[in-house]
């Protein structure tokens, strides 16, 4: 069974992809697969030969060794590698997990390490070291020295309080506790303690701690339910099951410590669906695989406890695996900042370079000839010139402010605590807030152009529920009373009179209630009874309630809804079933299972009636129900209308159907149905063809109609961003109908929708390729020509394509091993044809994926179903290559961390499932709706502040560091500053800093609800135009002007002049200090006029910074302070007097006019003239808050008979639990003989006949 299974997950050059299986192939070779199938018969353990036999052809594949209860069997020198040089350890992982970076030791260092590797903090580091040599500085050392540590300080003081959050969390998962054998007793162990060999117990609802062998359990054949959720985000139980030998003997404590089994199996790996291995004890081996092994991450359900031993731990388990590379993550923004300091930097250096020049010219000119000049150093013009350079350069750093990257870590931070705090991302229902797990990527969120959704637990609530049906051509569901009228207010039905009934099922239609007690219409019985017989459902009772265990959630639903309605399932054993039909117990013989399975889509049971006549009942997808049915079934167009009506309400239909069948007829098929269960070969092809036989001439009953519920505001919030011209991509491990159907549901598909599946995508790409081909054949400009798009016209598009295809498609299947020949190239033309050949290789490779992604981009909507962790990570990666596009992936599982890590943006959905997916994101929230917040609100916010923001700031430091350039001219290039050295010290820090930290924290061009009201406005992120190269310049620009202004406007007022009391005011000092009033006045009130969003505190933080500045200089300009530190001080008395000149406050107003009259007139021609969305939106925004505007969900446009779309049902990804009823090996009962058991191993092939054999 396993070989069949396994081959269709690889395929041959020309084979069909196959669109119902993982291909998780990404990780494998065909020829790995072959190799690894154990020579088993049927049976479920079966015993190879002597170990010493049956060890030889694992050996190939079967590296890893494991050794219970051994923990010197790891010392072994095999198992150590080489760490660093001489020193080793071992292979095997512990099992404690680490994703913090720094520890007590490490942290300063790596701290520091990290934070000079970015170029700004380096520059400022060799700044430093340059002030304090005396030949060149011209600032004292403190100018650098005070802004530097402040920078560093803040950033290592948020980077531990991230590290601390990430201690705790590991600390949290590593400290939990299981029981391990330790010197022979089940003691209390920390699950960090836990290593590779040991035996553990686990109990109820706790999670498994590490990859372990089941060895036995307190269910009957040691069998143990498991809860994938954390994993794959599915809700329905899975079972494993223990080999019988471990079940038998390894049971009390005594025996477990005296385990010494030999485990050896493959490497550590991430395919969460396959495991082999071989178990060598007592001289015999037994074949193991992925069914016996439980993973990390699940969570044991319905089962008290559990043994197992310890195969994987650590960074080794499958789940650690998947999990993929932990990414640094930087914004668009980021990196452009970085290259925009670099281009500071190069003009930084042509300056000086510029100036230095200069005054070498000056000194040959002027300088050595003026006597009065002389500084008693007799160095040469160009020395005196080198040494002005560097002067130069510390004069002028203030183009590269420190003060800009502390600025922006505050304003992320500012922003990250108001996504925390925002109420209206609250979910109560389970107590989540939103949360901003990492403060670096917060402006990046309103730049997002793809959006890859998981489906499970993302959309949708993982719940199924039973909506409507059709019995007999005739609809129920809709909202009625007892005699069939409609009502206008939904009353829901009392199921009081069941004693059954689960008290959370919600119906509306009372008339099919009263249909159901009359019992006037047979079919209605036989529906209901169908849905209460015809599953593989496990049922547990426990105080006195029914609890059922389903293969898929869709089956519980039905089983459910049966129950509720008054058939109720109420137990079974290996062949007999018992249900209650409204209060009557009956019990009835089941002679067959038929399973489902994703070729079949449908299955069937046969049961021997009360009165001895035999009949099967089969449930399946309308399209294989259908072509089975008898001829004459009257009701066939209703069913099948109301199959398109409930198709247009997407819901999950599934059709309903019977046969009688003879004796006769049931025992020629049950010889053949024997035969084909014991079938050594193909064994599941015999058994679909035998079932084939029987499903036919099939009577139809009806249709059953379930909703896959989608989370609250899905449709909505998807409509929404899709008008943010934000494309989403749905990536699922979900099967093809259920992900085409959960697209309509959320209106990611609608009826206009052209749908193109995996094969058209295929010849559309391979007709490209050729054409590329061609034409780079027959000229080098055609390939211009080749961006052509793939579709014609402007139809609404969505391409839906599946995991094998995707491999095809993308070339990333992998070829079947050549068996090893020694042969190698010997000569250098064989080298170089075979480096070509892998040239063209990977060139062809590249240009398929391209021209795929291109493809896919075309399309509104992109959906990949059956597609593994890995896959989807590949999909992100390949838009973010080829597209250049900001991307963002949200998921809830462990399947979605590696796509969460690859995305520029990661969301957790923290909720249904375990928090694995949270712990890996950037951010998390309880639902998807709040995505639209996320993005629309916040991130548009956080782009706007941080881009205002800069381009402010560097428009400041220009206005501020070019004064120097032009007050160069008059000193002869001396590198002498035009401010005094403490207004340098404090001009970023505290004169200038307030209004624009603000802004970057509170402005807002227009509220939260216009914001959602209007998505267009997030186009604006998309398309950088609030910062960019061009922004920048212009900043530089206007940053110029305004420091030639405030250089040249006092400068020609002091020209001639004379002060009130006769003195001239125009000595340097004093003209400091004009110049740097003008500059404090000119950009606290240009943040003022740049201000969208103004509050009292904006206000304050305007005029506070002005009066701050005045305080601050007349204190430094005071005698006393000069008194006590004479060399620090120099401007004595320079403020108090220069200040009481009227003439000077008159040249400070002309001044700050002329730099900030033009702005103003700017933005009031702007915003009349070409006012922007955002500003049409504002003027009318009063007009917008008095309509209370609400959004409606479109109306589906369901035309009668038009729908060629069904959603099929969705059973299981796997087969059902048939194998495990029928075999019996799910009932309680006593234990057989170990040598019974393994006698007749091979005779129970499968276990689908267990049942019939035994009933007539």
């Amino acid at each position: 069974m396993t070989s069949e299974r396994d081959s269709e997950t690889t395929f041959d050059e020309d084979s069909q992809p196959n669109d119902e299986v993982m291909p998780y192939s990404d990780d494998e070779t065909e020829d790995e697969l072959d190799s690894r199938q154990p020579a088993v018969g049927p049976g479920q353990n079966q015993i190879h030969r002597d170990a010493e036999e049956s060890q030889e052809p694992l050996k190939k594949d079967c590296s890893w060794q494991v050794k219970a209860n051994d923990e010197c069997f790891y010392q072994q020198p095999q198992f150590k590698r080489t760490v660093f040089l001489c020193f080793k350890k071992s292979k095997y992982a512990g099992n404690a997990i680490k994703t913090y970076k720094y520890n007590p030791i490490t942290f300063l260092p790596l701290n520091l390490f990290e934070q000079f590797k970015r170029a700004a903090n380096f520059y400022f580091l060799v700044l430093l070291i340059l002030q304090s040599i005396p030949q060149i500085t011209t600032l004292s050392w403190y100018t650098t020295l005070v802004p530097l540590l402040l920078v560093l300080g803040i950033t290592a003081v948020k980077d531990l309080v991230d590290d601390i959050a990430r201690h705790r969390m590991d600390n949290e998962v590593n400290n939990r506790t299981c029981e391990v054998i330790r010197d022979g007793r089940f003691k209390n162990t920390k699950w960090k303690d836990i290593k590779v060999g040991d035996i553990i117990r686990l109990k109820k609802n706790t999670f498994v701690p590490a990859d372990i062998l089941l060895l036995s359990s307190s269910e009957p054949n040691s069998l143990c339910y498991v809860e994938t959720a954390e994993l794959d985000g599915e809700t329905n139980l899975k079972f494993k099951m223990a080999l019988e030998v471990t079940h038998r003997y390894l049971q009390e404590e005594s025996a477990m410590a005296d385990f010494n089994g030999l485990i050896e199996c493959e490497e550590p790996n991430n395919r969460l669906d396959k495991f082999a291995g071989t178990l060598f004890w007592r001289n015999m081996s037994y074949s193991l695989d992925a069914d016996k092994i439980l993973l990390r991450g699940c969570k044991i359900r319905n089962t008290d406890f559990c043994h197992g031993v310890v195969i994987f731990a650590g960074a080794d388990t499958k789940i650690m695996k998947n999990s993929g590379k932990t990414r640094f993550k930087r914004t668009k923004i980021d990196s452009l900042m970085n290259y925009m300091v670099y281009t500071i930097f190069v003009v930084l250096i042509l300056l000086s370079a510029g100036l230095a020049i200069g005054h070498t010219y000056w000194e040959q000119q002027i300088g050595n000839l003026s006597w009065y000049l002389y500084d008693a150093e007799d160095f040469s013009p160009p020395y005196r010139g080198f040494l002005n350079f560097w002067g130069y350069i510390i004069v002028l750093n203030t183009m590269v402010p420190i003060s800009l990257y502390v600025s922006v870590e505050v304003i992320r931070l500012g922003q990250s605590y108001f996504i925390n705090w925002d109420l209206q991302m609250y979910y109560p229902e389970k107590d989540t807030a939103a949360k901003a797990r990492t403060t670096t990527l917060n402006e990046q969120l309103g730049q997002i152009h793809y959006i890859f959704s998981d489906k499970t637990g993302t959309l949708t609530q993982n719940i199924m529920t039973f909506k409507k049906c059709c019995i007999n051509g005739q609809r129920y569901g809709e909202c009625r009373d007892g005699a069939g009228q409609l009502q206008s207010h939904p009353e829901q039905v009392d199921f009081s009179w069941n004693v059954y009934a689960d008290g959370k099922f919600s119906f509306y239609d009372h008339y099919l209630i009263e249909q159901i007690k009359s019992g006037k219409e047979p079919e209605i019985q036989k529906f209901f009874f169908l849905l209460a017989i015809c599953h593989t459902v496990m049922v547990d009772t426990s105080d006195g309630q029914l609890n059922y265990q389903a293969a898929s959630p869709d089956e519980g639903a039905l089983v459910t809804a049966a129950r509720n309605f008054g058939y109720v399932f109420l137990s079974r054993t290996q062949n007999t079933i018992t249900i209650s039909e409204m209060g009557i117990e009956r019990t009835y013989n089941v002679l067959a299972i038929l399973d489902f399975n994703s070729d079949r889509k449908r299955m069937s049971v046969i049961v021997k009636e009360s009165g001895g006549n035999i009949r099967l009942y089969c449930k399946g997808a309308d399209t294989v129900i259908y072509e089975r049915l008898h001829p004459r079934n009257l009701k066939r167009e209703a069913t099948e209308e109301a199959l398109d009506i409930f198709a247009n309400e997407t819901l999950r239909t599934l059709c309903l159907c019977y046969r009688d069948i003879s004796h006769d007829e049931f025992e020629a098929w049950n010889k053949k149905f024997a035969e084909a269960s014991v079938a050594t070969t193909n064994r599941d092809e015999a058994l679909d063809k035998v079932y084939e036989e029987i499903e036919k001439n099939l009577i139809l009953l009806g249709a059953t109609a379930i909703e896959d519920k989608l989370q609250d505001g899905v449709p909505e919030t998807i409509s929404r961003l899709s008008k943010a011209d934000i494309k989403i991509w749905v990536l699922t491990g979900d099967k093809k109908e259920t992900a085409e159907n959960i697209g309509f549901s959320c209106e990611l598909l609608t009826e206009e929708t052209t749908i193109c599946y995996g094969e058209d995508t295929s010849a559309l790409l391979q007709t490209r390729l050729e054409n590329q081909k061609n034409r780079a054949g027959s000229s080098t400009h055609s390939s211009l020509r080749m961006n052509e798009p793939f579709f014609q016209g402007s139809r609404d598009r969505a391409l839906i394509i599946t995991g094998s295809w995707l491999n095809e498609i993308l070339l990333e299947k992998k070829k079947k091993k050549k068996k090893l020949k020694l042969k190698f190239p010997r000569t250098a033309e064989e080298k170089k044809k075979q480096s070509e050949k892998r040239r063209r290789a990977e060139a062809y490779k590249e240009q398929q994926q391209k021209n795929f992604v291109d493809l896919a981009c075309e399309c509104r909507a992109v959906i990949c179903c059956r597609v593994t962790p890995k896959q989807k990570a590949m999909v992100v990666d390949l838009v973010k290559k080829y597209k250049k596009a900001i991307t963002l992936a949200i998921g809830d599982g462990a399947n979605d961390v590696n796509m969460i890590k690859t995305a520029h943006i990661g969301v957790g959905i923290s909720g249904q499932e375990g928090m694995q997916a949270v712990m890996s994101s950037d951010y998390s929230f309880g639902q998807f709706r709040y995505l639209q917040r996320l993005l629309l609100v916040h991130g548009r916010w956080s782009y706007i502040r941080m881009c205002k923001f800069l381009r402010y700031f560097f428009y400041k430091n220009f206005a501020f560091t070019l004064v120097h350039i032009w007050y160069s001219f008059f000193n002869g290039f001396s590198a002498q500053t035009a401010y005094e050295d403490w207004f340098i010290t404090l001009y970023n820090v505290l004169y200038s800093s307030l209004p624009v930290l603000l802004v970057g924290l509170l402005d807002q061009d227009v509220s939260d609800k216009l914001s959602l009201r209007f998505p267009r406005l997030y186009v604006l992120g998309q398309k950088d135009l609030l910062f960019n190269y061009e922004k920048f310049f212009l900043s530089l620009l206007h940053g110029a002007i305004t420091s030639l202004i405030i250089f040249f406007i006092p400068y020609g007022a002091y020209l001639k002049t004379m002060g009130q009391d006769g003195e001239a005011p125009s000595d340097y000092q004093s003209f400091a200090v004009t110049a740097a009033s003008s500059l404090i006045f000119v950009v606290n009130f240009q943040i003022g006029l740049d201000t969208s969003y103004w509050t009292f505190v904006n206000a304050f933080s305007v005029f506070g910074s002005i009066a701050l500045y005045f305080g601050i200089t007349f204190d430094f300009h005071s005698a006393g302070i000069h008194v006590l530190f004479p060399s620090g001080f120099q401007f004595t008395g320079t403020a108090p007097n220069a200040l009481r000149q009227p003439y000077l406050w008159l040249t400070m107003i002309l001044s700050i006019a002329i730099c900030l009259l033009p702005v103003v007139a700017w933005h009031f021609l702007s915003m009349t003239i070409w006012p922007s969305e955002s500003d049409r939106i504002q003027k009318n925004r009063k007009k917008y808050t008095a309509e209370e505007h609400q959004w409606r969900r479109r109306p589906s446009a369901f035309r009668r008979g038009v729908s060629g779309r069904r959603s099929a049902y969705a059973f299981s990804h796997q087969r059902g639990y048939a194998d495990l009823i029928a075999s019996g090996r799910s009932i309680r009962k006593k234990r057989a003989p170990l040598d019974a058991v393994l006698g007749h191993s091979g005779s129970h092939g499968g276990g689908h006949g267990g049942g019939a054999r035994e009933t007539s």
